[in-house]
């Protein structure tokens, strides 16, 4: 095996791939990097127990000299190929377990694992798609996925329940706390399914996604999920179990509403939050929002070891309905604030002690749902 490339070129592939290489694995060889090199393109697969990533490189600068395909230890190969300066990189085998890697006047020997010992990679039968562009993909991911819950005692909340339905696409993410719910009418044709993507895959994707425009084709089976771009396939397992109801606990009913200038929010929540107490539980700042008679809205927290703070923030247009006092994690209203593209949002109440939905006036298919916290 024997093959020279341009060396941006090969480390942009290698930084995708790299996203399948296990931090912690019972099987050494999954350390490894699959290099399949054929006569005129490279394939790379990579694997854990999550997720599975192959790329392929089929580059102009890619020339070829000797067939082969080898395991290569992943990341110190792709150290290598971070730190060397050399605008080509040469990679050749010289021994059956040894990898001469020759960049201007570095040269490294790396050896290698066995080949044999590499498992074979089960993608998924290819059958009938789901077409998705990958803007819209990595638009869902921005905002839902920071609502799904960090801690694992309730699994299956740590990932993000896609449903499809009546031409529908529903991704839901909920921490028990707070939820974000996306609702978007998709073109394609579909069966049915419900399915449940861990939070870390997701992250994974849209690195990967950073870097990709195109459609994209997603397979689904019960136990994983396959998204094809023309170059990266990128598959992972999907959460086991029943995604709870979350229809249910999003209001519809509103006695107060009060829209703003997101941005102007935003801030507010910010400054006043410095201050704020820790809520025991979550350990999430808590900041309290009144509605006054005047119409400002005040937000205040206070801090009996600290300090209080305290802003007044004039809503955008006239607030509709009754008066209110509520308390919440000014954490969870941040992130829901920057995942609207909306310059106005609406803060819609059904009462002091049940959850609030936020609105985009510029993104009709998305809401946020925030618990209230009792305070004294």
């Amino acid at each position: 095996m024997n093959f020279t490339i341009e060396r941006d070129i090969l480390l942009n592939h290698l930084i995708h791939v790299q996203k399948g290489l296990p931090n912690k694995t019972p099987l050494p060889i999954l350390y490894a990097i699959k290099f399949e090199v054929f006569s005129d393109y490279i394939q790379l697969t990579a694997s854990n127990s999550d997720i599975a990533i192959q790329v392929l490189i089929d580059d102009p600068s890619l020339v070829v000299h000797k067939t082969g395909k080898i395991a290569l230890p992943g990341r110190y190969f792709i150290d290598i190929i971070r730190k060397v300066a050399a605008k080509r990189i040469e990679v050749a085998l010289q021994e059956e377990r040894l990898l001469v890697i020759k960049a201007d006047r570095s040269e490294f020997k790396l050896k290698l694992m066995d080949i044999d010992d590499y498992p074979d990679v089960d993608f998924l039968d290819l059958a009938e798609p789901v077409i998705l562009s990958s803007d819209m993909v990595k638009e869902i991911i921005k905002e839902t996925n920071f609502a799904t819950a960090d801690n694992e005692k309730r699994p299956i909340l740590t990932g993000v329940n896609f449903k499809y339905q009546d031409n529908h696409l529903f991704a839901v993410a909920t921490d028990s706390y707070r939820l974000s719910q996306k609702n978007l009418k998709l073109r394609t044709h579909s069966k049915t399914f419900n399915i449940v993507i861990p939070n870390k895959s997701l992250d994974d994707l849209s690195k990967i996604l950073d870097h990709v425009n195109e459609e994209i084709e997603v397979f689904i089976n019960p136990n994983k999920i396959l998204f094809k771009m023309n170059k990266i396939w990128f598959q992972t397992r999907l959460l086991e179990g029943t995604y709870p109801y979350t229809a249910k606990i999003i209001p519809v009913n509103f006695p107060t509403v009060i829209t703003f200038n997101k941005e102007e929010l935003l801030n507010a929540v910010d400054r006043v939050s410095l201050l704020s107490p820790r809520d025991r539980e979550s350990n999430y700042n808590i900041i309290k929002l009144t509605l006054r008679p005047d119409q400002v809205v005040e937000i205040s927290s206070t801090n009996t070891e600290v300090g209080d703070a305290k802003e007044e923030i004039i809503p955008s247009e006239d607030v509709v309905g009754e008066l209110i006092s509520i308390a919440f994690s000014s954490k969870y209203l941040n992130e829901a604030l920057k995942a609207f593209n909306s310059t106005e949002v609406t803060l819609n109440f059904a009462g002091e002690i049940k959850p609030f939905v936020v609105k985009g006036n510029q993104d009709p298919d998305l809401l946020h749902l925030i618990l209230p916290v009792r305070i004294d």
